[in-house]
Protein backbone atom coordinates (compact mmCIF):
# COMPACT_ATOMS: atom_id res chain seq x y z
CA UNK A 1 0.00 0.00 0.00
CA UNK A 2 1.22 3.10 -1.43
CA UNK A 3 0.75 6.83 0.03
CA UNK A 4 -1.84 7.49 -3.22
CA UNK A 5 -3.78 4.37 -1.74
CA UNK A 6 -3.43 6.17 1.86
CA UNK A 7 -4.80 8.77 0.42
CA UNK A 8 -7.87 7.53 -1.74
CA UNK A 9 -8.69 5.67 1.54
CA UNK A 10 -8.72 8.86 3.93
CA UNK A 11 -11.53 10.46 1.22
CA UNK A 12 -13.05 7.74 0.83
CA UNK A 13 -13.61 7.06 4.60
CA UNK A 14 -14.96 10.82 4.83
CA UNK A 15 -17.56 10.22 1.69
CA UNK A 16 -17.56 7.19 -0.45
CA UNK A 17 -19.31 9.06 -2.98
CA UNK A 18 -16.73 11.11 -3.94
CA UNK A 19 -16.23 10.99 -8.00
CA UNK A 20 -13.45 9.55 -9.30
CA UNK A 21 -12.21 12.87 -10.94
CA UNK A 22 -12.18 13.92 -7.49
CA UNK A 23 -10.20 11.49 -5.81
CA UNK A 24 -7.64 11.39 -8.84
CA UNK A 25 -7.14 15.40 -8.43
CA UNK A 26 -7.19 14.67 -4.60
CA UNK A 27 -4.47 12.12 -4.84
CA UNK A 28 -2.44 13.80 -7.68
CA UNK A 29 -3.28 11.02 -10.12
CA UNK A 30 -4.69 9.83 -12.98
CA UNK A 31 -8.37 8.55 -13.13
CA UNK A 32 -7.71 5.34 -14.82
CA UNK A 33 -5.08 4.77 -11.71
CA UNK A 34 -7.83 5.53 -9.57
CA UNK A 35 -10.01 2.99 -10.64
CA UNK A 36 -7.30 -0.11 -10.64
CA UNK A 37 -6.30 0.78 -7.42
CA UNK A 38 -9.63 0.84 -5.78
CA UNK A 39 -10.63 -2.35 -8.12
CA UNK A 40 -8.02 -4.09 -6.21
CA UNK A 41 -8.30 -3.01 -2.86
CA UNK A 42 -11.95 -4.11 -3.44
CA UNK A 43 -11.04 -7.25 -4.81
CA UNK A 44 -8.27 -8.01 -1.77
CA UNK A 45 -10.51 -6.96 1.20
CA UNK A 46 -9.08 -3.57 2.24
CA UNK A 47 -11.99 -1.80 1.52
CA UNK A 48 -15.00 -4.29 2.66
CA UNK A 49 -18.04 -2.36 1.69
CA UNK A 50 -19.57 0.87 1.05
CA UNK A 51 -22.45 1.92 3.05
CA UNK A 52 -25.05 5.04 4.45
CA UNK A 53 -24.30 6.06 8.26
CA UNK A 54 -27.03 6.75 9.21
CA UNK A 55 -28.59 8.98 12.24
CA UNK A 56 -30.13 6.33 15.06
CA UNK A 57 -32.04 9.00 16.48
CA UNK A 58 -33.92 10.33 13.83
CA UNK A 59 -34.63 6.34 13.26
CA UNK A 60 -36.12 6.02 16.64
CA UNK A 61 -33.25 4.21 18.25
CA UNK A 62 -32.85 6.82 21.34
CA UNK A 63 -30.94 3.86 23.22
CA UNK A 64 -27.14 3.13 22.93
CA UNK A 65 -26.14 0.43 25.57
CA UNK A 66 -22.50 -0.56 25.75
CA UNK A 67 -22.82 -4.79 27.42
CA UNK A 68 -20.20 -7.02 28.95
CA UNK A 69 -20.85 -10.07 29.13
CA UNK A 70 -19.65 -13.04 31.14
CA UNK A 71 -20.54 -16.84 29.91
CA UNK A 72 -20.99 -19.93 31.88
CA UNK A 73 -19.16 -22.35 30.38
CA UNK A 74 -16.13 -22.66 28.09
CA UNK A 75 -17.56 -25.36 25.52
CA UNK A 76 -16.81 -24.35 22.65
CA UNK A 77 -19.74 -25.21 20.66
CA UNK A 78 -21.51 -22.68 23.23
CA UNK A 79 -19.28 -20.44 22.49
CA UNK A 80 -19.80 -20.77 18.61
CA UNK A 81 -24.00 -20.44 19.50
CA UNK A 82 -23.43 -17.26 21.32
CA UNK A 83 -21.21 -15.60 19.11
CA UNK A 84 -23.60 -16.68 16.14
CA UNK A 85 -26.64 -15.29 18.05
CA UNK A 86 -24.83 -12.20 18.60
CA UNK A 87 -23.67 -11.71 14.79
CA UNK A 88 -27.14 -12.67 13.10
CA UNK A 89 -29.35 -9.94 16.17
CA UNK A 90 -30.01 -6.75 14.69
CA UNK A 91 -30.03 -5.18 17.19
CA UNK A 92 -25.98 -5.93 17.99
CA UNK A 93 -24.15 -3.21 16.11
CA UNK A 94 -20.52 -4.33 17.58
CA UNK A 95 -19.37 -7.46 18.95
CA UNK A 96 -16.12 -7.91 20.41
CA UNK A 97 -14.61 -11.05 21.97
CA UNK A 98 -12.03 -9.47 24.89
CA UNK A 99 -9.38 -10.67 27.27
CA UNK A 100 -10.13 -9.76 30.54
CA UNK A 101 -13.12 -9.09 33.42
CA UNK A 102 -15.59 -9.98 30.61
CA UNK A 103 -15.84 -12.51 27.67
CA UNK A 104 -17.81 -9.88 25.17
CA UNK A 105 -18.17 -6.58 25.03
CA UNK A 106 -21.10 -5.77 22.41
CA UNK A 107 -23.13 -2.35 21.59
CA UNK A 108 -26.73 -2.73 21.16
CA UNK A 109 -29.26 -0.30 19.79
CA UNK A 110 -32.99 0.26 21.11
CA UNK A 111 -36.02 2.33 20.62
CA UNK A 112 -35.97 2.89 24.73
CA UNK A 113 -35.35 1.11 27.81
CA UNK A 114 -38.94 -1.34 27.44
CA UNK A 115 -37.12 -2.29 24.02
CA UNK A 116 -33.64 -2.74 25.56
CA UNK A 117 -35.19 -4.61 28.47
CA UNK A 118 -36.60 -6.93 26.39
CA UNK A 119 -33.77 -7.26 24.46
CA UNK A 120 -32.02 -8.52 27.59
CA UNK A 121 -35.07 -11.00 28.33
CA UNK A 122 -34.90 -12.26 24.72
CA UNK A 123 -30.77 -12.24 24.75
CA UNK A 124 -28.88 -12.98 27.60
CA UNK A 125 -32.13 -14.38 30.42
CA UNK A 126 -33.41 -16.92 27.91
CA UNK A 127 -30.12 -17.82 27.22
CA UNK A 128 -28.90 -20.41 30.07
CA UNK A 129 -25.08 -20.12 28.99
CA UNK A 130 -24.81 -16.08 29.74
CA UNK A 131 -23.38 -15.91 33.47
CA UNK A 132 -23.56 -12.29 33.88
CA UNK A 133 -23.95 -9.20 32.03
CA UNK A 134 -23.83 -5.56 32.64
CA UNK A 135 -25.11 -2.70 30.82
CA UNK A 136 -23.83 0.77 30.79
CA UNK A 137 -26.53 2.96 29.17
CA UNK A 138 -24.84 5.77 26.55
CA UNK A 139 -26.37 9.85 28.07
CA UNK A 140 -24.20 11.06 25.54
CA UNK A 141 -22.41 10.45 22.25
CA UNK A 142 -19.25 12.46 21.77
CA UNK A 143 -17.58 10.71 18.86
CA UNK A 144 -18.41 8.03 16.48
CA UNK A 145 -16.94 7.10 13.96
CA UNK A 146 -15.80 4.26 10.80
CA UNK A 147 -13.11 6.33 9.98
CA UNK A 148 -9.67 4.18 11.00
CA UNK A 149 -5.81 6.27 11.56
CA UNK A 150 -4.49 5.91 8.18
Amino acid sequence: MDEIDRKLLRVLQQNAKTSIQELADRAGTSTASVQRKLKAMRADGVIRKEVAVLDPQQLGLGVTAIVAVELERDRLDQIDAFKRKAREDRQVTHFYCIAGDADFIMIVMARDIADYEAFTHRFFFADKNVRKFRTSIVVSTEKTTLELPI
